[in-house]
């Protein structure tokens, strides 16, 4: 159990850093959508539930399609 929380939290720290460096906006809120789930897994782990069912449908449900669709309204002007 150790190892799994050891590659988690690791895995999280990898997708706070791959938001914060990319350029493209889709790239963000998908990586972001991951690092929802990573953390809905985590407390569940943690034996919190509720918190957990909480971020995986706020976090990783609700935020992730609501910034997807502001994408998908907004031009994008690429260089």
């Amino acid at each position: 159990m150790e190892v799994l929380n050891i590659v988690l939290i690791i895995f999280l720290i990898g997708c706070a850093i791959a938001v914060e460096r990319t350029k493209d906006l889709l790239s963000a809120v998908i990586i972001f959508g991951a690092y929802s789930l990573t953390m809905a897994i985590l407390w569940l782990i943690l034996r919190a539930p509720d918190i957990a069912l909480t971020e995986a449908a706020i976090g990783a449900g609700a935020t992730t399609i609501l910034l997807i669709a502001t994408i998908s309204r907004t031009r994008r002007s690429e260089k």
